[in-house]
């Protein structure tokens, strides 16, 4: 058995883990910046306040980048790990509160993830697999599907994450027919699990489970000790439960708008 890290840990390499997409742009100062591109929204994600600013100035500082940037959308992902704590101070400019996730975590050798005959997970190598991950995500997270050229670029960046043994795009089917997905990336001993989405047609028979049962598995086989992610209060969160994850708190995302 590996190291069991600690509530502390858990929360720290939560508030670290920061998706940087492809086309963005980022600053790591007072606190984690990453400006989206448009193809996904545009704006600015906030998070991971590490600074000896006063809440005030740091969040004077985001606005100002975001600005800077020509954005006009800031959301900031609130953590208990911040120093400062700006969710006050977001509060006080009338940042509007969109989004939480559930931080939870579970010990990789904990029981197993049960998983029914029909549901079938597999680790995404393929052109063909990449174009079936893409017919999940355009309908779950209402984006633009994506081209050749995306799904090519999209498999080059899965594979060479897998080749360097730094994570893996995860293929969730149901009697054959593509189903759910989910990404997983080792750091730390952690694995962090991300960017699941299930078609609203095959929810509730054990698609997820089987994309998180072989994400923990490919996350073991690469060292980690610790499963974390974040899950949504209303959606995933009392799947992974049940399925063994303990709760260390929320994250919540504002929105506050700096035109």
């Amino acid at each position: 058995m590996g190291t069991v890290h600690t509530i502390d840990e858990i929360h720290r390499a939560s508030a670290a883990w920061v998706w940087f997409p492809r086309d963005g742009e980022q600053e790591k100062a007072e606190l984690q910046l990453v400006r989206y591109p448009a193809r996904l929204g545009g704006g600015v994600r906030g998070s991971h306040v590490e600074s000896s600013l006063d809440a005030v100035a740091a969040l004077d500082h985001a606005v100002e980048r975001t600005r800077a940037w020509g954005e006009s959308r800031l959301t900031f992902w609130t953590s208990a790990s911040d120093r400062p704590d700006l969710e006050d101070e977001l509060c006080r400019r009338g940042a509007e509160h969109i989004d939480t996730v559930a931080v939870l975590a579970r010990s990789i050798d904990a029981a197993p993830i049960e998983v029914p005959s029909e549901a079938t997970a597999e680790i995404v190598q393929t052109l063909e697999q990449v174009r079936d991950v893409d017919s999940i995500n355009v309908p779950v997270w209402e984006q633009e599907p994506l081209d050749d050229g995306g799904l090519r670029t999209e498999l080059a960046e899965i594979t060479e994450e897998l080749v360097a043994g730094r994570g893996a795009r995860v293929l969730g089917r149901l009697d054959g027919a593509p189903a759910s997905t989910g990404g997983c990336t080792v750091v730390d001993g952690f694995v962090r699990l991300w960017g699941a989405a299930t078609l609203e047609s095959a929810r509730g028979r054990g698609a997820y489970r089987a994309v998180l049962a072989e994400r923990l598995r490919f996350g073991a086989e690469l060292g980690a000790t610790t499963a974390l992610v974040k899950g949504r209060i209303a959606t995933s969160a009392p799947i992974l439960g049940r399925a063994g994850f303990t709760h260390h708190g929320d994250e919540r995302a504002y929105r506050l708008i700096v035109a």
